[in-house]
């Protein structure tokens, strides 16, 4: 099974940017679609992005032109870059890996991201 551990989150302002890392572990990661979800305080963990193992990307509307998702397959990680931040991107960050030949996923352990003034 793959273990996942993210990086980045942190506080920054409304317009702000930061970059999400997740680094994978102990399995074959181009063998893995990847995705970031987010969970806000009283809120569903909703899917905010998606990149399949041949590196097709696709995103939540409310994030549509401001995130990005990307993989390197020879680091085995995935990033998000967050770009133009809104206070309702408040939320922790999670990893998730599934593995298309096995179907088997896994979580990593979030990261939080504060967007405030």
């Amino acid at each position: 099974q793959v273990q996942l551990v993210e990086s980045g989150g942190g506080l920054v302002q409304p317009g702000g940017s930061l970059r999400l890392s997740c680094e994978a572990s102990g399995t074959i990661f181009s063998t893995y679609s990847m995705r970031w979800y987010r969970q806000a305080p009283g809120k569903q963990r909703e899917m905010v992005a998606a990149i399949s193992s041949g590196g097709s990307a696709n995103y939540a509307d409310s994030v549509k032109g401001r995130f990005t998702i990307s993989r390197d397959n020879a680091k085995k990680t995935v990033y998000l870059q967050m770009n133009s931040l809104k206070p309702e991107d408040t939320a922790v960050y999670y990893c998730h890996a599934l593995s298309i030949t096995t179907m088997i996923a896994s979580w990593g352990q979030g990261t939080q991201v504060t967007v405030s003034s």
